[in-house]
């Protein structure tokens, strides 16, 4: 029998939000609201995770976690007690513990979670749950305790009445149980006035039946901000943010301007790299170690090796190796792959193309399904006129060759290694290694004056 196996509450309908994308997949920091506590989960060793989900939102919750967690459905939303109890099928004496978390809490900290379950496990409590203490209780249930300072129950936010807004303990919805307590005393949660069932129930159970119930207090209110809304959404993105800049300052990245710079939940970024103010980093991108990216580029699910620069300019689904730079104001499109060494200067814009070592594009132009050969030279103006009106077609360029000035390659044509075409030609048939291309249509030419 496992340790421990996890639960997943995502089956609000957060009608607060007014929205037609259902709530726990509503975005923070490029990752869903609901993938937070499912990571989490993994982060702290619950290899089991099941994801309680509604009848509305089942297939797109299933779409984006896929298979890396199990699924169980609330059919009628009754509450967080009755989406709980329908993960009993699964779970019902399958593991010791159940860690419950919230699919709308995305700043749980595993430094808080991984006490709280040492804590439960070690004492051999039948409930522990994570609480702070805050002067606003808006939307968290209040702790009560008695003379003794034990728990004794959790006050809902909707059944509060006659309280001030002084200082005073609240739950942050983030849950251990003993298995076999749990699934035995779940039933037994009263039915609310709303008709609803609720998991703060069972603190009352417990504590009335000489159950060990226990809280563990984290110092950072902050942590257990839920999302309800869109005001909530952006004040939690906007700590998330700060977050994630100070992991990244602490380990050796360096920002200028910290509060101009916005980097995902899932960007990476190497030692001793310059993150240069207004620049997004978002998705998955990866960048490696002195880097200098910015000001004002977007880098999105791409890939920058180590001492690249990126300035001014954006980056979809591309790849920069080691050394290689780009701009001011250019852009790399999805399948953009630069080698290393390999220069793209002002204006410039590749699509699905590949730029060998040491191949130099200055000044603005545009390459589309496109390979270029190591060293290759590309004039200002160059364009590979890849679209026909009905098909792509491919430019191949060989190496050491020179691409003159306003050169349109008129697709599908290949342009051999050490090949020359003149300014202003308009390539529509291959050229030779070695040789000259001039004029509109461009004729092949020796490059030895003497034999034209």
């Amino acid at each position: 029998m496992d340790q421990w196996a996890g639960v997943v509450l995502a089956a609000g309908d957060g009608k607060r939000m007014k929205s037609r994308l259902t709530k726990v997949l509503h975005r923070v920091c490029g990752k869903e609201l609901v993938r937070y506590p499912v990571d989490l989960m993994k982060e702290s060793g619950v290899t089991r995770v099941v994801v309680v989900v509604s009848l509305g939102n089942r297939q797109a919750v299933q779409e984006r976690l896929g298979n890396q967690v199990e699924y169980v459905t609330q059919t009628e939303l009754k509450g967080t007690g009755d989406a709980l109890s329908k993960a009993r099928v699964l779970l019902q004496g399958q593991a010791e513990n159940v860690l419950v978390l919230t699919g709308d809490a995305p700043l749980v900290r595993l430094e808080s979670v991984k006490p709280l379950m040492a804590a439960h496990a070690d004492s051999s409590r039948d409930m522990t749950f994570l609480t702070c203490r805050t002067a606003s209780a808006k939307d968290f249930g209040r702790v009560a305790r008695n003379e003794k300072g034990q728990v004794v129950k959790i006050v809902e936010a909707a059944d509060q009445t006659g309280f001030t807004d002084e200082i005073t303990e609240v739950n942050g919805s983030v849950y251990c149980f003993r298995d076999g307590w749990l699934w035995e005393n779940l039933d037994d949660i009263p039915t609310a006035a709303n008709g609803e069932k609720y998991i703060t129930s069972l603190v009352e159970i417990g504590s009335s039946r000489d159950g060990a119930v226990e809280a563990n207090l984290t110092e950072d209110p902050a942590e257990l901000m839920g999302v309800n809304d869109r005001l909530q959404l952006s004040q939690v993105e906007e700590i998330l943010r700060q977050r994630i800049r100070e992991q990244w300052m602490l380990s050796g990245v360096t920002m200028p301007h910290p509060a101009s710079v916005y980097i995902d939940a899932g960007a990476s970024i190497g030692q001793d790299t310059v993150i240069l103010p207004n620049t997004s980093i978002v998705g998955s991108s990866v960048i490696g170690e002195d880097c200098e990216i910015g000001p004002n580029s977007v880098i999105r699910d791409s890939t920058i090796g180590r001492g690249c620069r990126a300035t001014a300019s954006v980056l979809e689904e591309a790849t920069m190796e080691d050394g290689a730079n780009i701009g001011p104001f250019s852009h790399l499109r999805p399948g953009a792959y630069l080698e290393s060494g390999v220069h793209l200067g002002n204006f410039v814009e590749v699509k699905e193309s590949r730029f060998a070592s040491g191949a130099v594009m200055g000044h603005f132009g545009y390459v589309g399904d496109a390979s270029i050969g190591a060293g290759t030279n590309l004039g200002a103006g160059m364009v590979t006129c890849n679209y026909d009106g009905k098909d792509k077609h491919r430019t191949d360029i060989g190496e050491n060759a020179f691409i003159g000035c306003d050169t349109m390659l008129v697709a599908p044509v290949t342009v051999g290694s050490g090949a020359i075409t003149g300014a202003g030609a308009v390539v529509t048939k291959d050229v030779p290694a070695g040789r000259l291309a001039v004029g509109v249509p461009a004729k092949i030419k020796s490059r030895n004056p003497e034999a034209n």
